[in-house]
Formats: C-alpha cells, sequence, structure tokens
C-alpha cells in the first residue's frame, strides 16, 4: 500500500536520487475544502512533489509562477505554502493520486479510475469550477476526445464548470510560461476572480 507523505515536511532545495525513488507510489493530500471557486486538478504528483509533501514542488514546474501572474495570488506562492490556496478560493487536486517520475508512467486505467474518483470529489466539494491541467490525461480518464484548453461545454459535472489548463511541468514545451500564464487568466476573469 502507497504510504502518505508528511504535509508538514520543510521546502527542500535538493533530494538525493535515493530521496526522491523512495517517493514513487506516495500518496500527496488534496489542498481541498467545500465550495472553492476553482479546484485545480493535476495530472499526478510527481516524484519531487511527494518527497517534499507539496503539490507541483519541482524546481521548473510552473504551476505556482503562472497562477501569481495570471491574478489567482497576490504573490507568488512557494509549493510549502499551499496551505495558504483555500483562503483564496482556490484547491489542488489530482487525477491520479500515485507519485511518479513521469506522468505516462500512469496507465490508462489508473487514469480512468481517477476520472470516476475526481467526479465524486466534485459532487462531494461543490467546486465552482474545476480546472485540469492536461488536457491528454483529461480525454484519458474522461473518456472523450473533444476536450481541448479552455471551458467546456460539458455539463457531466454540473453545476461545476469545466475548464482544461495546459499542463505545467517544464516538459510541456507547446505553453511557455507568459502564455500558460494567460491560459490561466482566462480561466480567473470566467471564475470572477
Amino acid at each position: 500500500m502507497p504510504s502518505p507523505v508528511n504535509r508538514h515536511a520543510p521546502a527542500r532545495v535538493r533530494f538525493t536520487r535515493d530521496e526522491l525513488l523512495a517517493a514513487a507510489d506516495r500518496l500527496l493530500p488534496d489542498v481541498i475544502a467545500p465550495g472553492l471557486d476553482v479546484l485545480l486538478c493535476g495530472i499526478n504528483p510527481g516524484l519531487w512533489s511527494a518527497a517534499s509533501g507539496h503539490h507541483f514542488a519541482r524546481p521548473g514546474n510552473r504551476f505556482w509562477p503562472a497562477l501569481h501572474r495570471s491574478g489567482f495570488t497576490p504573490r507568488q506562492l512557494r509549493p510549502d505554502e499551499q496551505h495558504l490556496l483555500p483562503g483564496w478560493g482556490l484547491g489542488i487536486t489530482n487525477l491520479a493520486a500515485r507519485a511518479t517520475a513521469r506522468a505516462d508512467e500512469l496507465t490508462r486505467e489508473e487514469l480512468t479510475a481517477g476520472g470516476a474518483l475526481l467526479r465524486a470529489k466534485v459532487a462531494e466539494y461543490a467546486p465552482r469550477w474545476l480546472a485540469v491541467l492536461g488536457v491528454t490525461a483529461f480525454r484519458v480518464a474522461f473518456g472523450t476526445q473533444a476536450a481541448k484548453v479552455g471551458p467546456q461545454d460539458s455539463d457531466a459535472l454540473l453545476p461545476t464548470r469545466l475548464w482544461i489548463l495546459p499542463n505545467p511541468s517544464g516538459l510541456n514545451a507547446h505553453y511557455q510560461l507568459p502564455a500558460l500564464a494567460a491560459e490561466f487568466a482566462h480561466l480567473r476573469e470566467a471564475a470572477g476572480r
């Protein structure tokens, strides 16, 4: 059974290879509360995030800079400040809970099961918007090829509205930080924030 991470571990600048490998399959708790404006949904935690206990913690991941540059947060947060997000009406979850070195290590079955769990989470917590960060993973998890970056015409999660954002990983060369922040800003504007 995967082990949970220590949510209170201080931010680390570096991890050894062994520390990162030991983080494989760890579970990273959600940052979530009822009635959020936007629940941001990553694909799955990376090893750096699992080792640190903080979402989007790998240096080079553009999530935190894009969140700030888009106007969602008044300053750029560090990953170890993720607990502040609900105070701004934001939360973080993942499609698949298992930590891996790369998202492509996840199976189709894990993503499909994650889509079902995400639907249940959305029904329980009722965020106004669900923003999935990664169009390809969303297509697999929700069994649709029609999804594209931006707002979706789906009523599958009503009353929660659905938005797809680009994956903020440094491996996603299609979106540099300014373009990524602009996509986040479109969601922020649609959410009336």
